[in-house]
């Protein structure tokens, strides 16, 4: 018998992007599964790729799951038992730590951060106007809630991993944070993909963040919509990735079912009645137009973290015209 929880979940995000008014997907999808089981709850073991030598244009979606209404319990402690890290490179940074305010309005501010070390030289720079900042371990957006101040938004530079997050439910003071997500050409360092980026510049007045890859093609990650249902960014490359490469995926952790920040994946593949949906640790892949990844029952760790989605899947790097309003 499925439950009733993950179908709610899907209607939940679809339900949220469909009111934005953009277009369907017009182009499906390659899905990989690249994860890897572990016994380590810190460690990032799952990939899902997403490959096309067609697509300039998509919709990163993450929406609370669907039991957010009636948590009122949250636990983002991290969890290093089984956890062995003693084999992770280590690049010590050129300048002591140090956080810096890039831009600050009565809305938004921007903050970076630089770390003791990281696990990969720090060569990416970051722009915000005339100030450029190299180095950078992290930069975090946040915005102004209802009860105050709340990050919605971090980025690693030097790796090119994102994770965000809606404004927390009304009951909670916080949500967690969960998956992250690659955007952008990528490559493999070692035993974990990643993207190269040159520069990131954050521009205000739209709230985007334009990305220069070292291989010379751009793209732009724009905020569309945060709010304490969903957050939706509308993702742009100047040309596809081809190749064989994928050009977005998400990054997670799954050791059990009750121990996780993903366990769950449904796809909608062309031309099926339904969606397919599937425990994510043995999903073979598949070609799909949509695509929703979270869970469906609690889990002891990072609880509330959102599902994702992509899709709105585009050979299109243009928007999509809107609906005219109803006279």
């Amino acid at each position: 018998m499925l439950s009733l929880a993950r179908p709610l979940a899907i209607s939940l995000a679809l339900l949220i992007s469909a009111a934005t008014g953009h277009a369907a997907s017009d182009v499906a999808v390659e899905l990989k599964n690249e994860s890897e089981p572990v016994l380590c709850a810190e460690k990032d073991n799952v990939t899902i790729k997403a490959i096309s030598p067609e697509v300039q244009r998509f919709r990163i979606e993450a929406a609370h799951p669907a039991y957010i209404v009636g948590l009122q319990r949250d636990n983002w402690d991290a969890d290093w038992t089984d956890c062995d890290m003693s084999g992770d490179p280590v690049h010590k940074a050129p300048v002591p730590p140090q956080r810096i305010t890039f831009y600050e309005s009565i809305e938004y501010w921007l903050v970076g951060y630089t770390f003791e070390s990281f696990w990969r030289p720090a060569d990416t720079t970051f722009r915000v106007g005339d100030r450029v900042e190299k180095g950078l371990h992290l930069v975090q957006l946040w915005k102004l809630g209802k009860t105050g101040s709340y990050e919605v938004l971090v980025v690693y530079p030097q790796d090119g991993y994102w994770r965000v997050r809606p404004l927390p439910p009304p009951q909670l003071s916080a949500a967690a944070y969960g998956s992250s997500f690659l955007f952008g050409p990528i490559e493999q360092d070692g035993a974990r993909p990643v993207v190269n980026i040159k520069e990131i510049a954050f521009d205000p007045k739209t709230l985007s963040f334009n990305l220069a890859f070292k291989d010379g093609s751009s793209g732009t990650l724009k905020l569309d919509n945060v709010d304490q249902d969903r957050m939706v960014l509308d993702a742009v490359l100047d040309r596809p990735v081809t190749g064989g490469k994928a050009f977005a995926a998400l990054r997670s952790m799954y050791v059990t079912e009750f121990n996780n920040d993903v366990a769950r994946i449904a796809i909608r593949e062309p031309g099926a009645k339904g969606w397919r949906e599937e425990a994510l640790m043995p999903f073979a892949g598949g070609t799909a137009t949509d695509v929703w990844m979270g869970r469906a029952t609690h889990s002891r760790h990072n609880t509330s973290s959102p599902d994702m989605v992509f899709r709105g899947f585009s050979k299109n790097p243009n928007p999509p015209a809107k609906p005219e309003a109803k006279k």
